[in-house]
């Protein structure tokens, strides 16, 4: 009897009790985040130990659970390695003086006449460049939202615009920590998930060009322009920095690398080299002994100019263990949910609802939506999802930048449209309007998840095993075989 009650086989849960695990990490993160404003992290390894207490309710063993959490690591060791690198490179571009100059030639484009045409694009720049939404809205946007002030612009509209750049960006960045998160969760790699959303996403932003484009037309009434803030922020730039268009070399090269399928790591290293020559080249002050430091610990400037300083004491490989250690912890719980299967219950539950894969890219992206809402933190609406729909995609014969994309779709740039969310409450603080007074206008971060479910149905964003998307396949399917049968 003892030995058959050390030795037992592990069971199958029931749902209620995988349902059980989910609300005490829901109850964990919404105590953390929203009573006490902390980090997700503490509260996210609150809900591995859950997880783990659960597991062993079910039969496990403590050896069993710790493989599990150890090979949930595993899965995302790539995405944990580039999400390193690109902390190198950030600090590197800053150095070198890259991402200060992209972001000064997109102040040139900054117009009266197309103001938020402008803003959208100016915080699409930036926030590619960068790689943070919350960085670019904090700093790029703050300033916007004075200049928009002084055209007499609405702030809403202005807000919308600088969200929607800003969101774009976070989105499609390859330095952006959940691009990086979302294919990690999904298991696929950032250049294949980049490369997946550029449709999608790119028929989304030229539909957002147009709607702001047609916004500055009926708002902007042709008044004197105050743009002394762009001429300081410009100023700063030149100042610190030899701004030369060499210095755009390095995201070029990435974007090469990309488009000739170099794999990730290789290609972002690329980008880091290709960096670290222009910037010995073009920056007095930049050495190796400053590439190495900041490399590491990241770009420090101090200019007095709030903007700049916000904007470029940033990267650096330990600036970027905050997202590293989320992403550990998190597939941590991911490896215990998927092994002793309390996903898989779940998803068994969820999964009638979704009878072909496009009902399955909306159920995943709704998901998404609810995770921001009931966990109100943006890592863990890419997280839990994630690890959530992962097996099922794969026994669909879907490939997993379709989950990726959904992923990032609705998980990603949703989190500003909910008020309690950590996104809604600090864009509060920074740009001072609520969810209620720029959600109307922020085109890109409502449409990109109807859109994503739309193009489901089309077969756009829905692609096989072999990475074929099922438009092209439909297409495909409509040539008569055999070739020409005769009239």
């Amino acid at each position: 009897m003892s030995e058959r009650g050390k030795d037992r086989t592990p069971r199958m849960p029931k749902v209620w009790e995988a349902l059980i695990t989910l609300a005490f990490l829901v109850a964990m993160l919404a105590i953390g985040i929203m009573v006490y404003g902390v980090d997700p992290h503490v509260p996210m390894f609150m809900g591995v130990i859950g997880a783990a207490l659960m597991a062993m309710r079910l039969g496990y063993k403590w050896s069993e659970i710790e493989k599990s959490m150890m090979g949930g690591i595993y899965k995302a060791l790539q995405s944990i390695i580039i999400l390193a690198i690109i902390g190198i490179l950030i600090g590197v571009w800053l150095d070198a003086g890259t991402v200060p100059a992209m972001i000064y030639y997109g102040l040139k484009i900054l117009k009266p006449s197309i103001f938020f045409i402008a803003t959208l694009l100016i915080c699409s720049i930036t926030s590619l460049a960068t790689g943070t939404s919350w960085g670019t809205i904090g700093t790029m946007g703050v300033a916007l939202m004075g200049i928009g002030y002084g055209l007499d612009m609405s702030p809403a509209m202005t807000a919308g615009a600088i969200l929607s750049g800003a969101y774009f960006g976070d989105k499609m960045s390859p330095l952006s920590d959940t691009t990086n998160l979302a294919p990690a969760m999904a298991g696929t790699d950032v250049m294949t998930h980049v490369k997946f959303m550029l449709l999608p996403t790119g028929i989304v932003y030229i539909i957002c060009i147009v709607f702001f484009g047609v916004l500055g037309v009926m708002q902007y009434r042709g008044g004197a322009a105050d743009m002394s803030k762009v001429t300081e922020l410009e100023t700063a730039l030149s100042g610190m920095f030899n701004i030369n268009p060499l210095l755009l070399l390095p995201p070029v090269v990435v974007i090469v690398a990309v488009a000739c399928k170099v794999p990730a790591i290789p290609g972002i290293t690329l980008g880091i080299v290709t960096g670290a020559v222009v910037g010995l080249i073009f920056q007095p002050d930049c050495n190796l002994g400053t590439l190495f430091s900041c490399g590491m610990n990241g770009f420090v400037c101090e200019t007095g100019i709030y903007e700049i300083d916000e904007l470029l004491n940033s990267g650096g490989l330990m600036n970027m263990m905050f997202s590293i250690s989320m992403t550990i912890i998190a597939m941590m719980f991911g490896g215990i949910m998927e092994d002793t299967h309390q996903l898989e219950v779940i998803v068994d539950k969820l999964k009638v609802l979704a009878k072909t894969p496009a009902t399955l890219v909306a159920l995943t992206e709704a998901t998404c939506v609810a995770s921001n809402a009931l966990m109100p933190e943006q890592y863990i609406s890419i997280v839990v999802p994630g690890r959530m729909y992962a097996e099922e995609y794969k026994k669909r014969g879907l490939a997993p930048q379709c989950l990726s994309n959904a992923l990032e779709s609705a998980g990603t740039v949703s989190s500003c449209l909910i008020p309690w969310n950590t996104c809604g409450v600090f864009i509060l603080g920074t740009l001072g309007l609520g969810v209620a007074d720029y959600a109307p206008y922020a085109m890109f971060n409502w449409l990109m998840p109807i859109a994503g479910i739309v193009m489901a149905f089309l077969g756009i964003t829905v692609a096989d095993a072999d990475g074929v998307r099922m438009i092209r396949r439909s297409k495909q399917n409509l040539r008569p075989e055999g070739g020409d049968t005769g009239a």
